[in-house]
């Protein structure tokens, strides 16, 4: 017991310290969990504790992520997402196995050896990748979504892979005898002839669609009348270990079969308890993940031979990178979504050890090849994060406002332009088209672009923040344009450059808050919308009616307290100093205080007023 209490302790005392560390660096919390796993090391060896065996535990992150993201999708999107799934997916896994398994027999590999080591360095680490994008708010973006999809299809790829292996072995690829003893724990296929393995795999792929359908609800039901949070808790658990455990049986990868049993459960009324449960879990396996990824180095290994490892950790990158690359411009990801999916998923990947160690179980991997083709998917994934700093501290930069590679035509001009075209913008775009008017919509996502085409939207790809591009699309000659873009460091660049060059041009931008709105305000743009303000005054209106009050005094009463924010923000706005925190700032704390209090005794008076006027 004291020896699970020390590891625990070590561990978690490891994340807390260092992750938070590497966040406030800008490092990110995967190489923050990396170093924790480095520093620990030498600890773990001194305690002869067996850092495989906790890694193959806290793998068990990855299948509990891959559910999480199939709750985020519809089975439309999943079928939307067919081609570039099959198509971009299975082009790069062919592609990089087949350029690494070149390399392998130029180096003097036998050619089924080279083909294994090829398989294995064509996958990507899911875990890594996922978890990086989600943290930068990336995954929605064009690079996000392509890199998601051949993730998915590197997961279903490992599956023949696996069958394929241990006929590698018979071709003479191995220097010693398959282990024919090593059967990988209960299986419900072991013994069985391929049609059978296939109607078993095929029943098992039907029980999670089916169950996930029709029993998970009643039973979800059941469970949570008890109004006990830690049985509905101890119940998700159980359906996602049930569906890896199923999965595992029969052959297939655990990560999948959650996956799968995600998207069941995607339009569940139970989906948003499900994903807050399990994510907790999630988020401390996959740390402890990383962190035994980096305990694991073999630092003896890599100090005899530094210069043979790290080349082919980076030759082994920057081959999977030029794939990528490539594949990016073929499929239409385009300028820095290209290199976000390129960079992003260079590295090997973790069922990369699983295939090491179930290639040299089959003879198919010699034993001495085996700890350096370990080494080196560590070490790749070890510089993924650093991948992702270089993109964004040196690649995302030159798009900004560099000159555009690949944008399109602007043809017909408008006097409206909308740069982006998201959930915001794209509803203030029909409201202007439902009323006639013509506008010119610029977003640099190539698929919401072909479905807006689909639909006769008049919409051109490109990073609307370029100058050059705002100048094709009419800006001299503009009425008005609304800023509708994610990044709101770009949207206050955006202001700040149109208001000095084009002050002609009404601007109407949106702000993701109340600091963004100050920014906003001192680069020049007076007709600011706080995204998720209006929709948060209707709902307040609508719990003033549910409270008894009359429909249309909560209608005054909210344009009331409108009204008042709109001043309130005006006044502030002159005291905001960026440089100083709204608590630090004595002047505009004073200030908001006594707003905050006259517009409680407004409204309160108002209320009254109108209550005796009722009797």
């Amino acid at each position: 017991m004291t020896d699970v209490l020390l590891l625990a302790f070590l561990f978690l005392i490891a994340g807390v310290v260092s992750v938070p560390i590497a966040s406030r660096l800008g490092l990110g919390s995967v190489l923050g969990y990396l170093i924790a796993g480095i520093i620990l090391s030498p600890v773990l060896a001194g305690l002869n504790v067996d850092v495989l065996s906790i890694q193959h535990f806290a793998e068990f992150g990855v299948v509990m992520m891959l559910f999480l993201v199939g709750l985020e999708l519809e089975p439309k999107l999943l079928w939307d997402m067919r081609m570039r799934l099959l198509g971009l997916g299975g082009l790069q896994v062919t592609l990089s196995a087949g350029l690494i398994a070149g390399a392998g027999i130029l180096l003097g590999l036998a050619w089924p050896t080279a083909l294994a080591v090829g398989l294995i360095f064509a996958l990507s680490s899911t875990a890594i990748v996922l978890q990086t994008l989600t943290e930068k708010g990336l995954m929605k973006s064009d690079g996000g979504q392509a890199g998601f999809s051949v993730l998915l299809f590197q997961d279903i790829a490992v599956i023949p892979m696996l069958a394929l292996l241990p006929l590698l072995a018979v071709s003479g690829g191995g220097d010693h005898a398959p282990d024919a003893g090593h059967e990988g724990g209960i299986s419900l296929v072991a013994g069985l002839e391929g049609w059978q393995t296939g109607i078993v795999t095929l029943l098992a792929i039907g029980l999670v669609i089916l169950g996930g359908t029709y029993l998970t609800r009643p039973a979800f039901r059941f469970i949570a009348q008890a109004n006990l949070r830690e049985i509905f808790i101890a119940a998700a658990l159980t359906f996602v270990i049930g569906t890896a455990l199923l999965m595992s049986l029969v052959g297939l990868s655990p990560a999948l079969g959650t996956f799968l049993a995600g998207v069941v459960l995607a339009n569940s009324e139970y989906r948003h308890e499900l994903e807050s449960d399990i994510d907790p879990f999630r988020g401390l396996l996959l740390g402890l993940f990383f962190m035994t990824v980096g305990a694991a180095i073999d630092f003896g290994l890599l100090a005899r031979e530094p210069l043979v490892i790290i080349g082919l950790a980076l030759g082994v990158m920057a081959v999977k990178a030029a794939v990528l690359l490539a594949l990016a411009r073929l499929f239409g990801v385009r300028d820095e979504q290209g290199w976000l999916f390129g960079i992003g998923l260079a590295q090997a990947g973790e069922f990369g050890f699983v295939l090491i160690s179930f290639a040299t179980a089959n003879a198919v991997l010699p034993d001495s090849i085996a700890p350096r083709l370990t080494l080196i998917v560590t070490l790749s994934m070890m510089l993924t994060p650093l991948m992702f700093i270089l993109y964004d501290r040196v690649i995302l930069p030159r798009y900004r406002f560099a000159e555009p590679t690949e944008a399109d035509r602007i043809t017909a001009p408008s006097h409206i332009i909308i740069a982006g075209h998201g959930r915001f913008g794209g509803i203030i775009n029909r409201m202007l088209l439902s009323a006639g008017h013509e506008t010119t919509v610029l977003d640099h996502s190539s698929a919401q672009l072909e479905m807006l085409r689909a639909f006769g939207v008049r919409a051109f790809y490109g990073d609307a923040t370029r100058p050059d591009l705002l100048r094709a699309a009419g800006l001299e000659t503009a009425t008005v344009l609304v800023i509708a873009i994610d990044n709101r460091d770009q949207v206050t660049e955006m202001v700040r450059y149109v208001r000095q060059t084009y002050p002609h041009v009404h601007i109407t931008a949106r702000a993701r808050d109340q600091s963004h709105v100050y920014e906003l305000w001192a680069a020049g743009c007076r007709d600011v919308i706080r995204e998720t303000f209006d929709s948060a005054v209707r709902a307040g209106r609508s719990v003033y009616e549910a409270l008894g009050v009359p429909k249309d005094q909560a209608e005054q009463t909210a344009r009331s307290f409108v009204a008042h924010n709109q001043r309130t923000i005006r006044e502030l706005a002159e005291l905001h100093d960026p440089d100083t925190p709204p608590q630090h700032n004595a002047a505009y704390l004073k200030r908001a205080r006594e707003l905050m209090e006259e517009q409680t005794a407004q409204l309160r008076a108002r209320g009254a007023s109108q209550v005796d006027g009722d009797f």
